[in-house]
Formats: C-alpha cells, sequence, structure tokens
C-alpha cells in the first residue's frame, strides 16, 4: 500500500508537476556545464523567479508565489529528486526567510521582491576559518563609525558566495557582549570597496555549488543594514531561524534516500547474477528491505515535521533531530545502496556515486551533526 504526505493535496501535486517539468528542462540539461564551471548561469535564477519557486512560501505583497512550507518543500524535494545539487536555492530561500521574520518592514520591501525574481542571489555568511557550528566564536567586526559600521573580518565556505548579490553577514558589534554582541547585516556587494570573493573552493560533492571565501577589509555599510536594525540581536535571529534551515536540509535528506532506494531497485533487477536478476538474492532482498522501512520511518518523520513547521510549532529539538538523524542515516543508505551497484557504483557516471558524494556534506552544514545532539541532550 502506498504512503501519501499528509501535508500534499491537488493543488501541490499541480504545483509538483509544473516544478519537476521545469526543472528536467532547464536544471537537469545543465549540470555537467555547471559542474564544470563550479557555479550555475545566472539566468537560471531569473527563469526560476518568473516559474515562481524561488519563494514559493512568501507572501505575495513581498513578490512570493503565496504558498505555504509545502510549497517550498516540493520544490526541494524535486530537486533532490532529480539529482541536481548546483542550485543554491536553500540557502537563498533561508535568507529570505531571515529577511521576512526578523527584518524591517523597509527590509522586506526593498529585498524580498528582488529575491522572489532572481534579481538578487542571496547567500549568508556565517563560517568563518576559526568558527563554524560554534557562532559564538565568530572573530568578523563590525564597528560603529557615526551613521556607518565598518567591517573587518573573512568568511569561509559560503555557498552561493562567487554569485552573491546580498550577503546576510554574521558580525560582532560589541565583542565584549559575546553572543549578544552578535549582529546581522544585510550586505549588497555591487561594487562595495574592500568586498572581495575568493576562489571558488574545490570540494569532495556538490561540484556546481559554488562555494568560495569572502573578505572584508575596511567595509562600509549603513546602519540601516542591520536586520530588523537592532545592534546585537543576531544571536537570538539565528536561533529563531535555524529550525527552517534544518528541516530543509532534512527534507532534501529523505528525498535522496528515496531516489537512492529507487535507483538500486532498479539496477538489482536488471543485473544478472549467477544467472538470476541480483535482487532475487536474499542478502539483496533483505538489504533493500532495510533501507525501504528506514525510507518510511523518515518519510513519515520528515511529513510530522513539515506540518509542525506550517503550523508555526517546530522547535530546534525536533528541528535538530530531524537534520542529524535523516541526514546521517542518507549517508548510510546511499553508501549500501551503492554496494549493490558493486564497481559500477564507483564510476562517476553512475548518479549514485555521485549522490554518494554529495551527501556528505549533509552532516555537517546547517550545523555539525554533533551540535545538534548537544542541543537535543540539553533538553534532556
Amino acid at each position: 500500500m502506498s504512503y501519501n504526505s499528509p501535508w500534499m493535496n491537488a493543488e501541490l501535486e499541480g504545483f509538483r508537476d509544473a516544478v519537476r517539468r521545469f526543472i528536467h528542462a532547464e536544471i537537469v540539461p545543465h549540470q555537467d556545464k555547471w559542474k564544470h564551471q563550479q557555479h550555475v548561469d545566472r539566468d537560471i535564477w531569473n527563469k526560476a523567479g518568473e516559474m515562481g519557486m524561488l519563494l514559493a512560501d512568501i507572501a505575495e505583497q513581498y513578490g512570493g508565489s503565496g504558498g505555504t512550507f509545502a510549497h517550498q518543500c516540493v520544490v526541494f524535494e524535486e530537486l533532490s529528486t532529480s539529482g541536481d545539487t548546483c542550485f543554491g536555492l536553500h540557502v537563498h530561500a533561508i535568507v529570505a526567510h531571515y529577511i521576512l521574520n526578523q527584518g524591517t518592514e523597509a527590509q522586506r520591501q526593498k529585498y524580498l521582491p528582488r529575491l522572489a525574481g532572481g534579481e538578487m542571489i542571496a547567500a549568508i555568511a556565517m563560517t568563518e576559518p576559526g568558527a563554524g557550528s560554534d557562532l559564538q566564536g565568530v572573530r568578523t567586526l563590525a564597528l560603529l563609525d557615526g551613521d556607518e559600521y565598518i567591517i573587518n573580518g573573512s568568511k569561509t565556505f559560503i555557498s552561493n558566495g562567487y554569485m552573491a548579490d546580498l550577503v546576510l553577514l554574521v558580525a560582532k558589534t560589541d565583542p565584549a557582549k559575546g553572543a549578544k554582541g552578535t549582529s546581522l547585516f544585510l550586505v549588497e556587494t555591487a561594487s562595495l570597496p574592500g568586498y572581495r570573493r575568493g576562489r571558488i573552493l574545490e570540494k569532495l560533492g556538490q561540484k556546481g555549488q559554488d562555494t568560495c571565501e569572502l573578505f572584508f577589509d575596511n567595509v562600509r555599510v549603513p546602519t540601516d543594514s542591520i536586520l530588523g536594525g537592532i545592534p546585537g540581536a543576531g544571536f537570538v535571529q539565528l536561533m529563531t531561524e535555524l529550525p527552517y534551515e534544518r528541516a530543509i536540509v532534512a527534507v532534501a535528506g529523505v528525498a535522496a534516500i528515496e531516489r537512492a532506494l529507487a535507483l538500486t531497485v532498479e539496477h538489482t533487477r536488471e543485473r544478472i547474477v549467477f544467472g538470476k536478476p541480483l535482487i532475487d538474492l536474499q542478502n539483496t532482498r533483505f538489504v533493500l528491505a532495510e533501507i525501504k522501512t528506514e525510507a518510511t520511518v523518515a518519510r513519515i518523520f520528515i511529513d510530522y515535521c513539515i506540518e509542525q513547521l506550517i503550523a508555526g510549532n517546530l522547535d530546534t529539538v525536533r528541528a535538530s533531530m530531524a537534520k542529524y538523524w535523516i541526514t546521517d542515516l542518507q549517508c548510510s543508505v546511499i553508501d549500501r545502496c551503492l554496494q549493490l551497484f558493486g564497481g559500477y557504483g564507483y564510476m562517476l557516471e553512475y548518479p549514485i556515486t555521485q549522490m554518494y558524494a554529495d551527501a556528505r556534506v549533509q552532516r555537517i552544514y546547517g550545523g555539525a551533526n554533533e551540535i545538534m545532539k548537544e542541543i537535543i541532550a540539553r533538553s534532556l
């Protein structure tokens, strides 16, 4: 008996069909090109904006499509199911939600329509060479000078960093106050003196997703660049919005698990070993039975999280559970699936192989899984 996500309905199915057709027409055919150049073409952002999939869960008054988180989940699921890891929509959507929920009305009006249409590409700059999941260790400084802040510091591993027109920057505005001295800035990068992008970094997977270092040398931004207009509110803003980010990572993880299972079932039915299909061997059937069970449990759990987020009830602990458990499972499932491909599973021309490389970072970004466990442990 097939399982249907309780948050799906006929309208969402129609939206899914439109998204799927767009992805297979405009994104899938360009994967090899984007991996080679290490970033997508800018026009895909404009096309996706016209299609209405960039900010599907943002109100129409701000240029979005007026849907719920369910609509955005459809987009993330279809991207993952198609095998795309180039198009950096996830971080773009995360920045938009920071602006929607934590920004001033002027900031919403200024930036959200431009993000929704693909006119601006967004990145979030948290990680530094000495500060990853521990955001209290951030050393980038933003010091007040009249009606401007002067920013100095560097960021690394920044997704969308190479193409970003708008960077949500984590910086210390009062280092003496620790977490309470952290602020978030909306930095427009075009022709900004002192702002510099580093090289696109070579990664294990997700080759077409531009990831780079960012440098801020006496960069001046106006005081109204602070998200929400309140200095020192950055850490609270981060903690408030991180469940959305972690839910997105988990949604993509479940879709990848389901794709890996489907690819492996297809392969084992076609692969002949000892005169019969590989799927007829008991070991293969037991492995696939385990994975199907795990995929079903993961789907039911993420559906619960999606419903909770739509209702405004997804807390940090449950989001951390979803992020850590599903991404750990994603890597485990893909590894076991790859094994059933034998030598073919080591060849990059096979999707399962690329999935193996692309999945590994899921356990790191959005907060390392060890940090997720620490957050969960504090709730005991």
